[in-house]
Parts: C-alpha cells; sequence; structure tokens
C-alpha cells in the first residue's frame, strides 16, 4: 500500500480555502489534536481555533491553514472542515502588520507641536491639556515624537 491519499476539503462562510489529495492532516480537535490518516474510521466532532496542518500527496510543502473553530467530519476517502473563519497560513504573512492602536499606518511626515498653529493644537484629541503621552486612541505607549495612527502626539517642548 504505498503512498496512500484522502481527499481533503477545508471550507469558510466565504470561500473554499483548500481542496485536493492528502497523506496526512492534523487539526485541533475539542478534546486535543486529531492525526488523521487516509481510511480513517468516521467521524464527525468540533474543532478548536488553532492550525489545520496538511502533508499534500507526492510530498509537497506541509500546507498550514488558521481556523477559528468550526466542524471535522471524516469518511475513509474524505475529510470535511466546515470552518467559522479560515486563512492560509501564506495569506496571513502577506497582509500588512497593523499598528498597536488597531489602526492602520497612515504615511504623513513627522511633525513637531511647535510649528503647529494654536488653533490646531488646541483641536487635536491629543494636546497638552488631555495628556502629553497618551493619543487619542488611550494609549500611553506612544512616543512623544512619533505619529499615532488617528492623530500627532505632542512633542514636549
Amino acid at each position: 500500500m504505498a503512498n496512500a491519499t484522502i481527499h481533503v476539503d477545508v471550507v469558510s462562510a466565504e470561500e473554499a480555502i483548500f481542496s485536493g489529495e492528502a497523506e496526512f492532516v492534523v487539526l485541533p480537535g475539542e478534546a486535543g489534536e486529531l492525526g488523521i490518516y487516509p481510511r480513517h474510521t468516521p467521524l464527525i466532532t468540533r474543532i478548536k481555533p488553532g492550525a489545520v496542518r496538511i502533508t499534500p500527496a507526492g510530498g509537497g510543502e506541509e500546507q498550514l491553514i488558521f481556523v477559528a473553530g468550526g466542524i471535522l467530519e471524516v469518511q475513509p476517502k474524505l475529510i470535511t472542515v466546515l470552518a467559522d473563519t479560515a486563512i492560509r497560513g501564506a495569506d496571513l504573512m502577506k497582509r500588512k502588520p497593523r499598528r498597536r492602536c488597531g489602526a492602520p499606518r497612515k504615511h504623513a511626515p513627522r511633525r513637531r507641536t511647535s510649528r503647529r498653529s494654536p488653533q490646531s493644537r488646541a483641536s487635536s484629541p491629543c494636546s497638552p491639556r488631555s495628556s502629553p503621552r497618551s493619543g487619542a486612541c488611550g494609549r500611553s505607549s506612544h512616543s512623544l515624537s512619533r505619529i499615532c495612527t488617528t492623530h500627532v502626539v505632542p512633542t514636549a517642548t
């Protein structure tokens, strides 16, 4: 029995994430990690958030898919993963990182508050009257000379 395979379908509400033949699949089951080979006994169970690792037939590169929970159905020749939300590991690495505040980074030149007019300083959510070290987002980790994702943080003079 050389290289028996099993067909794997990973589907989320948005799209089909993976469909192909595999030699081995590992999933985060509710009671622990599940390893599934071809001709596995039939099974239906819930899966927890985590990584689905698929070893493709023919010895290709292992596929990583991150799921946020869902349902697993195993038949002797078919594995179906119905995920609440899923993303390919390769797609996850392509996404742009977000700033700590949660808002996307703005590409604005850095400015010092001493160059701003008194009117703009007064209307800024981070005016020295509010908190000289925190931005409108409430984080106190902003550097005094950096730009927050939503506003300019005043620089101490």
